[in-house]
């Protein structure tokens, strides 16, 4: 009986199994981190050089940023719950009770967050970086070959239609459109990220642990 239980504990409950389980923390929280920075970069770097030329529209073409900012959260919670959820070996006889069935799943679930969030981060900053780029060059009326006036670098085109008789200069209604667009696909981008929080919460619940019945 004795030998069994002790056969048990070394083939199911390695000493290595609590390095693959802090494995899925790490992954967890770094590759959530590294989309969250990839996305606020991308789209970061286009929100200002898009003010430059078009103060007004920088509040409203901020989302790209929070979005990605949103994705580190997800590494964050799963990389608490897989810490919290991996015990300490026995002090008395240094048994350990973590099974290498435990340290997978929470690989697994790791994993499943943390690349998740980097395929959405990645997304995020692509789509955040021409879409923002595209709602500011519309808002400016910037043109492949601008003339005198539009070369000075600003533009005093108004963000919505003033009524009348005069001509849409500013394409609002276009504007409009391209930033709905983008919005759209930030959305789904982002949903990316929230389809591994949610298989990684439910894989991080599978466990045994060595002495159980």
């Amino acid at each position: 009986m004795a030998s069994n239980l002790v056969s048990t504990y070394g083939n199911q409950c390695p000493s290595w199994a609590l390095s693959v389980g802090y494995m899925g923390v790490a992954s967890a929280a770094v590759l959530s981190n590294w989309g969250s920075a990839w996305g606020t970069w991308k789209s970061g770097v286009s929100l200002i050089n898009t003010g430059i030329r078009h103060p007004s529209s920088v509040m409203k073409n901020v989302i790209p940023v929070v979005m990605a900012g949103v994705i580190g959260i997800y590494g964050l919670i799963i990389a608490v719950i897989l810490a919290e959820s991996i015990p300490k070996p026995n002090v008395d006889s240094r048994e350990n009770s973590y099974s290498i069935y435990t340290g997978m799943a929470h690989l697994c679930a790791g994993l499943c967050c943390g690349l998740s969030g980097l395929a959405a981060g990645g997304c995020i900053g692509i789509v955040g970086e021409y879409g923002v780029r595209c709602v500011g060059y519309r808002a400016s009326n910037i043109t492949l070959f601008p003339s005198k006036p539009e070369s000075s670098g600003y533009s005093s085109v108004p963000d919505q239609d003033i009524g009348g008789d005069i001509e849409d200069l500013s394409g609002s209604d276009d504007q409009n459109k391209l930033f709905v667009g983008m919005l759209i696909m930030l959305i789904f981008s982002e949903a990316l990220a929230l389809y591994g929080l949610i298989v990684a919460l439910i894989v991080s619940q599978h466990s045994y642990t060595c002495g159980e019945t």
